[in-house]
């Protein structure tokens, strides 16, 4: 493990998305809210923020962090379902691996449930989409970066060293 007792506490936040392909008939059962599991959406968010505290148990050498706060958001699109985790914690180390395991964890929750439908399901794009605070700065992805289905949001390309912006919070 990393030491990393000689860093400063600082405020750092970090923001990742996925989407699970679905076929038609999941995707209308989804709406629906018709599923035998409940209600896929709600359950993935709450396994994306189970995840994301549960980071150090799952990924070697990662450190336990005290989190601020995990908001995860599962919504269906045409043809999908956008995760997206913003994570926040005041801290010595970012919280990269909690926000990326938020949306996968969340992912798999939408195949496990909705398997029995559709067992063509994909991940596709999880990845980073924002880190904030520390010693390298601020990272915004750039939004070709990913596969699968486009996101709605638009991102640029930014990498900032010393200085950076504060980001307002949003939902997509």
């Amino acid at each position: 493990m990393v030491d990393v007792g000689s860093k400063p506490i600082t405020a750092r936040r970090a923001v990742a998305e996925g989407r699970i392909s679905v076929s038609p008939a999941l995707a209308q059962r989804i709406a629906d809210n018709s599923l035998h599991k409940g209600n896929i959406l709600e359950v993935a968010r709450l396994a994306g923020i189970q995840a994301a505290k549960r980071t150090d148990e799952l990924i070697p050498l990662c450190h336990s962090l005290p989190l601020d706060s995990v908001h995860v958001h599962a919504e269906l699109r045409p043809g999908y379902v956008y995760v997206r985790a913003e994570v926040h914690v005041t801290a010595r180390t970012g919280v990269e691996m909690e926000a990326l395991l938020a949306v996968s964890i969340a992912a798999l929750t939408v195949i496990d449930m909705g398997k029995s439908i559709d067992k063509t399901m994909t991940i596709h794009g999880v990845r980073l989409l924002e880190k904030s605070g520390g010693r390298s700065g601020h990272f915004l992805a750039d939004e070709h970066a990913s596969d699968g289905p486009p996101a709605s949001d638009s991102r640029r390309s930014v990498n900032r060293k010393a200085k950076s912006s504060r980001v307002t919070k949003g939902r997509p």
